[in-house]
């Protein structure tokens, strides 16, 4: 593996779910518990799981735009909220940035793409006057696909692709290291998804860009991913190498995920076996004790409700929190 350029350590974020008449909290809803993953210069993360399982609160809490309960987050060894919270903040702000998920309510209506993408530039000081400031601005938008013409135009004159990509244009301003893409192509058509995630590849090769890539879409995400982390309520439950989780996969949540990938072959299809898993995703307010998972777990044994599983890496760089992996 190359150089770390973000470690998670025991990330936890609560967030209140009801207070008392005093207006103290009363129950959370723990949206991330005790999670744990590096990231390494060059490489994209990819994030997967449920709606809800804490994969986009995870994006946001890196970026700075949720202060965590618990644990830390540093980029090239710097705290990165406590920089946030200091002298430091406009220079971490530059390190990393972040790809909304709608593009349709990440861009100010009001402001033209232009001012949209300039605006970086005038906060971070990074244009020396008017005339590098729309220099800047043209390149980026060439970069990401546009035309220079755009830059006078509004969002609401955009296709929802053409938006993505001023949100892309908007985070490289900045020239960041790291950049948190959160479920970026979920909100757009199936014909132009395809076209952003080669324009995130082709923007990665050339600037050396680290991706953070939260999906739903499990083939997107081996497509684009160097190695795929999966979360559960909250929980990191698998952490391996793209082709290692997809040919090998060890939690049976993974394997229940995975086998929902449809296979264009209709013999193979035909002769395969889907897990469907049972019951409903628990309450964040009030998870299940030990493993998360053994509600829905068809292998669920007594030891899985007393016990968390520790999540210990194999061989392969193969990571998994289950207490029957290796049983």
């Amino acid at each position: 593996m190359s150089e770390v350029l973000i470690n998670v350590q025991n990330l936890t974020k609560f967030f209140t779910a009801k207070r008392n008449f005093w207006g103290s909290p009363t129950s959370f809803v723990k949206a991330v518990e005790n999670v744990n993953f590096q990231v390494y210069k060059g490489e994209t993360l990819g994030v997967v799981g449920e709606t809800g399982c804490g994969k986009s609160t995870v994006g946001r809490t890196l970026v700075g735009l949720y202060k965590p309960t618990k644990g830390t987050v540093t980029c090239d060894g710097e705290d990165v909220h406590t920089a946030i919270a200091s002298s430091n903040a406009m220079k971490m702000r530059r390190k990393i940035q972040m790809i909304f998920q709608d593009p349709y309510a990440s861009l100010n209506p009001r402001m033209t793409v232009g001012d949209i993408i300039g605006e970086p530039l005038d906060i971070h000081r990074l244009a020396s006057g008017v005339d590098d400031r729309t220099r800047r601005i043209y390149r980026l938008l060439r970069q990401v696909g546009l035309n220079p013409e755009h830059a006078n135009r509004f969002p609401h004159e955009f296709s929802g692709g053409q938006r993505q990509r001023v949100g892309i244009a908007r985070a490289l301003a900045v020239n960041p290291e790291f950049i948190i893409c959160d479920e970026p192509i979920s909100a757009l058509d199936v014909s132009i998804q395809a076209q952003v995630v080669n324009l995130l590849q082709e923007l990665q090769q050339k600037f050396g860009l680290t991706y953070l890539f939260i999906a739903h879409d499990l083939s997107m995400v081996k497509h684009i991913s160097t190695r795929v982390a999966v979360m559960y309520l909250g929980s990191l439950v698998e952490l391996a190498p793209c082709d290692e989780i997809y040919k090998n996969p060890q939690h049976p949540y993974t394997q229940a995920l995975l086998s929902a990938i449809p296979i264009a072959d209709p013999v193979i299809e035909a002769k395969r076996q889907r897990i469907i898993l049972e019951g409903d995703v628990p309450s964040p307010i009030d998870p299940p004790s030990g493993c998360k998972f053994r509600t829905r777990c068809r292998y669920a044994a007594p030891q899985c409700a007393k016990e968390v599983p520790a999540f210990i890496e194999g061989a392969n760089h193969h990571a998994v929190a289950c207490h029957l992996v290796n049983k």
